[in-house]
């Protein structure tokens, strides 16, 4: 089966509104707590409004930082991304109460679809454990020979049906939604990058992993 090819502009534009749905709710929680402050005297009530400003302005910037890393330029062409930059904004966005991130890979100058794609692949993970668990990403880069994992153990855990189509490239009904576009992109940065992508689904935890094609290692060394 040939790779579904969405038009430009329309993954620009799913992308989009991806970003924007994923901030949208704390940029409201903000202009909610504003108004509380304007309308409310109560000192309660007041103090209730500024920390719901201040929780949600955290996590507004939180996920905007890891959306400029996991799908913004991030640099110029060819630009590489330090990995303990992505294990910070992956820490912001993932880790509270529920959801532990183990993150197993020493600090390095990656290329930049190479760090897109494996935040891409934490976005997936996390998406698997709704109630929260732990998330691992292990990462290992030498001589242009790179394997990434990701993988998630939690209660409840759940793997959406149509997500390994979506990363193959093959959506089950030849067109691409907002909520389907990140698994879409994940698997576009691995070809990009000329990775393959694989998501298992295990007895006791949710697998994805992407390694560098044979024959395609040498040629990133040279």
């Amino acid at each position: 089966m040939s790779v579904f090819a969405l038009d430009p502009l329309d993954l620009a534009a799913l992308l989009c509104s991806r970003v924007c749905h994923d901030v949208i709710s704390p940029v409201g929680a903000i202009v909610n707590g504003l108004e509380v402050l304007e309308d409310e005297s109560d000192p309660e009530m007041r103090n209730f409004a500024l920390d719901l400003i201040k929780k949600s302005a955290n996590t507004a910037s939180a996920r905007l930082q890891f959306c400029r890393l996991a799908f913004g330029a991030a640099g110029s062409a060819g630009a590489s991304i330090d990995t303990g930059d992505a294990e910070k904004v992956a820490r912001n966005l993932f880790v509270d109460d529920r959801t532990k991130l183990e993150w197993n890979a020493p600090r390095v100058l990656m290329p930049k679809n190479k760090v897109k794609l494996v935040l891409n692949m934490c976005l997936i993970a996390a998406a698997t454990i709704p109630r929260g668990g732990v998330i691992t990403v292990t990462i290992s880069d030498a001589d242009g020979n790179t394997e990434l994992a990701v993988n998630t153990k939690g209660p409840h855990l759940r793997l959406a049906d149509h997500v390994p189509a979506l990363i193959a490239g093959e959506p089950r009904t030849d067109h691409v939604d907002a909520h389907g576009v990140q698994a879409f992109y994940t698997g576009l940065i691995a070809r990009e990058c000329s990775m393959d992508i694989h998501v298992a689904v295990l007895p006791d935890c949710i697998e994805i992993s992407s390694r560098t094609l044979a024959g395609c290692a040498q040629v990133a060394a040279e």
